[in-house]
């Protein structure tokens, strides 16, 4: 009884977590249209009129405490989760190459933390300013991201960790688009290379979205 009751809350946590999974898979997508705007010849019009209705519409306040809360509890699940997968095989594989485990899965969590790493800073330089935690540049007002993102973006330090964060991502984000349907059980055998495929694709697409932003200021500015 109580190894069904242990089946059975692990698979919870792990449907739980594919479904926030998901929920941050379409964020993304928002976010990621929204950023594209930074690079529009317009001064920065496009970007600071979706930040100025991002930071005033109420229905926005709650999605982002929604999608808090949905980004909290998939890092913890996963955290809990590596841990509970580490303690069920306490004795490592002596030949690890022999592994059928993929190359993406064997390091999701690595990834994981590293994106975890990048996220605390972009919300110190972004959020974390927003709600009057962090003071802004020197000479920037509090609510002029425009400013903040082109400080940031054409600042080759800053610019060289957000690449590299986000090349880590789209492998995160091509295998955490993949497990989330398996999870679910929507990974029918007659749609999985569909679903590899489209895995691939929204990963590569974000990953390199959000990637051409610094790159166009770094060779604009």
């Amino acid at each position: 009884m109580n190894n069904r009751l242990l089946k059975f809350a692990s698979i919870g946590k792990k449907v739980t977590m594919g479904l926030a999974g998901l929920f941050l898979i379409l964020f993304l997508l928002v976010h990621l249209g929204i950023n594209l705007t930074l690079i529009r010849n317009d001064e920065g019009e496009w970007f600071r009129a979706a930040s100025g209705f991002m930071g005033s519409n109420y229905l926005v306040k709650v999605f982002e405490i929604v999608l808090g809360a949905a980004l909290l509890l998939h890092m913890i699940l996963g955290v809990i989760l590596w841990f509970e997968n580490r303690m069920s095989r306490p004795v490592r594989y002596f030949r690890t190459n022999r592994s059928d485990t993929s190359f993406l899965s064997k390091y999701m969590f690595h990834t994981g933390v590293v994106i975890a790493v990048f996220l605390v800073i972009h919300f110190i330089n972004f959020y974390f300013v927003k709600l009057g935690i962090v003071d802004p540049p020197p000479g920037v007002d509090t609510h002029d991201f425009y400013t903040m993102a082109r400080l940031l973006f054409t600042n080759p330090v800053y610019s060289a960790i957000y690449i590299v964060a986000l090349i880590l991502m789209g492998f995160h984000l091509n295998h955490s688009f993949q497990s989330a349907f398996q999870t679910l059980g929507l990974n029918h055998n007659r749609y999985y290379t569909l679903i590899k495929r489209m895995a691939l694709v929204y990963a590569v697409v974000v990953a390199a979205g959000f990637i051409l932003i610094p790159v166009f200021y770094l060779i604009k500015y």
